[in-house]
């Protein structure tokens, strides 16, 4: 009788101890199968003593049974360690050429694979042996001295008493619900705060096998820049696993981008590769650490992988054939590819990230990993300090390597028109041709003639970026029948309102011109999709504002040369010159008219260019210099653009729908007054002068209201405002003073 109790106490049954969990499971099988359980219906031990012991006195009984049950607990949990570290599917999966082979446990219900329930099988293992180690010593003993049987043994298995139980319900309860991954750090960590000492010293050592399988993960991702994460327990998952969470038209734009990406691995990693499972990451872990990791992880991939054969184009129609783009071609009479640029052919990896940073990269993770406990100050501190190595050598590869800074002085020369004589000159070239209405299949080429003649006229052989430079028409913006001849038509001048589309307040058919960058590798990963579009909406802003500026100079021009050459005449024959007389008076509040929007469309664009982009060009260059951290430059670049975009209303949609409105009746008066001589419309002329009157009013009521003088905006907007408003004009009439729709000459004189 004491070896069948020594037995039953590491998990044999026979005559004296009985094992009931067959009965349990045909049971709860048949539950399951009639609707009434899910087949999980085991609670408690399942070791009975046999009925026809009557000998046993029942206290004897209950001691014995409360001894059993260590048995029972036991041969569970040496069930799931043996189950859980069964390497038989490595085999398997050499067969059948997948690493994915699930087993089936003992409830035949699909067990998948998993490296922390097998880190956890070996901890349960250890804590196994020592209970064995107990039994052979309490057997010792009672070889040793027989009497009293009860006593000593209770008094040897005492302390597990504590321990088996927890351990067999966290089995079961991983088991049941499928605990994987950091789902099942998540489980140990919460376990660990508990009030009994043995059993929280247990649960920790379980949790360092956990974090064992963790740290190889972090070291495998953090040094060589490679995910080992066979079963999907890694908070770090390939963006392949996340299930679809953008709409169509995301998931094509997406598709297009990593087929243009498709010959460069570390780019497409790093744009699209990656991204943190909140699933599987343990709640001990802070989100901002995560990201961390995974910045850290896919800078080591672009360094160990440099791939300097990929070029970026940045799509910006992705509906356009691209048969119709017209790439710019060197006006030196090249083959339009970039010149002088860095040589990455014979870079390598050892070049990139140093062996030494790598083995310190490694010797923090190891120190980690070594350690008994797991402390978060120590691995926050760790993973800072991995990232910061990190984003250093990314700063050394794209500032230093690829030289950033000329690349951003060449987006800030052409997208956000630095180089004003060059965009002066190619508005000139193209004026006759955008008094067309553009024609959607050679729009492009037809450009192509005036950008490359002010090309010649005004950028030099040294300029290597301008290579780089792009014309192209956006086909959603095209408008082909939409010209300077369709602006005249009285059904032209009702403006849009506010609830159409933005794409409605377009200028003209020519308003789509937009500029392409060309990048190289690295930029790419500095000058993402993203960021080029919104410097491409700067632009397209930025090149209407110019081009109405330059429309009402030209008008100006054009009339202030036929009033000389009228005036000359008036002088040679006084006596006939009443009529000239007559149409001087009659054409000087048109001149006011037009003086005033000069005077709004000048204030604008100086703001913009000075206030805005100079000065905030000005801050970017101080972060450039300063800053030596990649992750910093692009956050510092983040805000440059924003800044641009914010504090040229670009985000305000009643503020830039006025914007559109104001340049669009600019153009129409500049049109309206070149055909004045030969079809006079005052009614026309008078409705654009009532509307720019409620428009500019408008504009300024918005800018001077609070919520906008308490923004980023501030105080550059109030230095506009300033301008726009310096004797007072725009209040008085945003106040209604003047609600006539026509200026008057005595007030609008004094603001000329």
């Amino acid at each position: 009788m004491l070896h069948e109790l020594l037995l039953a106490l590491l998990g044999f049954t026979g005559d004296f101890v009985l094992d009931a969990s067959p009965a349990r499971r045909r049971a709860a099988t048949q539950d399951a199968a009639a609707g009434g359980g899910d087949g999980d219906g085991e609670v408690g031990p399942a070791f009975r003593l046999a009925p026809d012991l009557t000998f046993l006195q029942p206290s004897e009984r209950s001691a014995i049974e409360r001894l059993i049950s260590l048995g029972f607990y036991y041969k569970e949990l040496n069930r799931f360690a043996t189950e859980s570290r069964d390497l038989s599917w490595i085999q398997y999966s050499i067969d059948v050429s997948s690493p994915h082979t699930d087993k089936t446990n003992k409830n035949g219900k699909v067990r998948k694979g998993s490296v922390y329930r097998r880190a956890i099988a070996n901890g349960i293992t250890e804590i196994l042996s020592v209970y064995r180690s107990a039994v052979l010593q309490v057997e010792q003993n009672l070889l040793s001295d027989p009497l009293p049987i009860l006593a000593t043994v209770t008094h040897g298995l005492n302390k597990f008493e504590v321990l088996l139980p927890p351990l067999y319900e966290l089995v079961m309860e991983i088991e049941q619900k499928d605990i994987r991954g950091g789902q099942l750090l998540n489980l140990l960590h919460k376990r660990c705060h508990c009030g009994v000492p043995e059993l929280q010293s247990c649960i920790q050592r379980l949790l360092w096998h956990g974090h064992q399988v963790m740290f190889n993960q972090l070291t495998s991702w953090m040094v060589y820049g490679i995910l080992q994460d066979q079963y999907s327990e890694f908070f770090i998952r390939r963006q392949d696993d996340r299930d679809g969470e953008n709409d169509s038209s995301q998931r094509d734009f997406s598709d297009k981008f990593m087929q243009k990406l498709a010959k460069d691995t570390s780019l497409a990693s790093w744009h699209t590769g990656f991204h943190v499972s909140l699933d599987m990451l343990p709640e001990y872990i802070h989100m901002r650490v995560a990201e961390s990791i995974l910045f850290a992880g896919k800078a080591i991939r672009v360094l160990r992988n440099p791939s300097p054969g990929a070029t970026l184009q940045e799509h910006v129609n992705q509906g356009q054939n691209p048969k119709g783009s017209h790439r710019m071609q060197s006006f030196t009479g090249g083959s339009g590819a970039p010149k002088d640029l860095p040589n990455f052919s014979n870079i390598s990896a050892e070049e990139l990230l140093p062996l030494a940073e790598a083995d310190k990269i490694d010797a923090m993770l190891k120190e980690l990993k070594h350690s008994s406990e797991f402390h978060k100050w120590l691995f926050e501190s760790a993973v800072g300090s991995i990232r910061t190595i990190a984003a250093n050598h990314l700063w050394q590869l794209v500032v230093v390597r690829a030289d950033l800074n000329g690349h951003l002085k060449a987006l800030k020369d052409y997208f956000l028109l630095a180089k004003g004589d060059f965009f002066q000159c190619f508005l000139e070239e193209s004026r006759q041709l955008m008094h067309l209405p553009p024609r959607q299949s050679t729009a492009e080429a037809d450009l192509m003639i005036p950008f490359q003649l002010a090309a010649l006229k005004t950028i030099g052989e040294e300029d290597e970026y301008f290579t780089r430079v792009s014309l192209r028409m956006l086909s959603y913006g095209m408008k082909s029948s939409t010209s300077q001849k369709d602006l005249q038509k009285p059904n032209a001048l009702e403006l849009p309102s506010q609830g159409k589309a933005a794409s409605e307040l377009a200028l003209d058919g020519w308003d789509s011109i937009a500029l392409e960058y060309s990048v190289d590798w690295p930029l790419q990963l500095f000058f993402t999709p993203d960021v080029l579009s919104k410097y491409r909406k700067v632009f397209q802003y930025l090149i209407r504002l110019k081009r109405t500026q330059m429309e009402l100079e030209k008008s100006w021009a054009a009339v202030m040369h036929k009033d000389h050459a009228d005036f000359s005449d008036y002088c040679k024959d006084r006596k006939n010159g009443s009529a000239t007389q007559l149409r001087r008076q009659r054409s000087k509040p048109l001149w006011r008219v037009r003086e005033h929007m000069a005077f709004l469309i000048r204030n604008l664009q100086f703001y913009i260019q000075v206030d805005v982009i100079e000065s905030q060009w000005n801050v970017l260059q101080s972060h450039v210099q300063d800053s030596h951290d990649f992750t910093e430059l692009v956050s510092f670049h983040q805000e440059y653009l924003s800044a641009l975009v914010s504090q040229s209303f670009l985000d305000i949609g009643s503020v830039s729908r006025i914007l559109d409105s104001i340049m669009k009746l600019c153009l129409q008066f500049c049109w309206s007054i070149e055909q004045y001589e030969t079809r006079p419309n005052i009614s026309e002329i008078d409705h654009i002068t009532e509307e720019f009157n409620k428009k500019s009013n408008s504009l300024y009521t918005i800018l001077r209201s609070s919520r906008l003088a308490g923004s980023q905006r501030a105080p550059f907007l109030r230095q506009f405002l300033m301008r726009l408003n310096f004797n007072s004009f725009f209040e008085t009439t945003a106040r209604g003073v003047m609600n006539s729709g026509r200026l008057r000459p005595s007030t609008a004189g004094a603001q000329l």
